[in-house]
């Protein structure tokens, strides 16, 4: 059994949008992920690391514990022997809140990157392959999370582009969310049903395209 740890946010944690309501796990794209690739014969389990509100490397001046970088070396070694860590991050460090750019968000990534390489696993573990998953271009948001989310669109600008650059410097696999969907006309932030099915199916034929796991026996 191989295991995929999914490091990411409210949109992977399965939201609905407008609600304070969840997806369930085969319905939420990390679940589809699963799913997809056990279809495929592959031994595998996701394991989901999914927080609300999830900067990549800041901190939220309203609520604790929401810099990725705080504890992630501790998961690694929690949860390992992995196979591979997905981090789909980037759409908080563009609340209202921050004045970051898609640099600053790279950065980010790269530092989560660092964390998962030098994290303390046990002797003979393997340091799991990394993933960069772009998240959705904010383009319209919409209710509760327009004033949260006001400048996201300029402000992200060329993320996809960022992320893609630190995924060829530090040698990780990328793939750009927004090549398969958009975000939620709800909210303009999240992803409706629909949406997780096309990324998660999306992300198993990627996984499998690039041999991030190992094959069945």
């Amino acid at each position: 059994m191989q295991h995929i740890l999914v490091y990411s946010d409210s949109a992977s944690w399965g939201i609905i949008p407008d609600t304070r309501r969840r997806l369930a796990f085969e319905a939420r794209w990390p679940g589809i992920l699963e799913l997809t690739l056990a279809q495929g014969g592959a031994r595998v389990r996701v394991i989901e690391d999914c927080l609300n509100g999830r900067r990549t490397a800041w901190d939220d001046p309203f609520k604790s514990g929401r810099n990725g970088l705080e504890g992630l070396a501790q998961r690694i070694e929690i949860h390992s022997p992995l196979a591979l860590v997905v981090l789909s991050l980037g759409t908080n460090d563009f609340q209202s809140v921050h004045q970051l750019t898609a640099a600053h968000s790279a950065q980010g990534i790269a530092a989560l990157i660092r964390a998962i390489r030098q994290a303390p696993i046990e002797p003979g573990m393997p340091v799991p392959a990394v993933l960069i998953v772009a998240p959705p271009r904010i383009e319209n948001p919409q209710g509760a999370m327009a004033a949260k989310f006001a400048d996201a669109g300029r402000k992200s600008h060329g993320l996809a582009a960022a992320f893609a650059a630190v995924a060829a410097e530090l040698g990780c696999a990328f793939f750009d969310a927004s090549s398969v969907t958009g975000t939620s006309i709800i909210d303009g932030v999240h992803l409706d049903a629909d949406q997780h099915l096309a990324l998660g199916r999306a992300l198993a034929q990627h996984i499998e395209r690039l041999g991030l796991l190992e094959p069945a026996a």
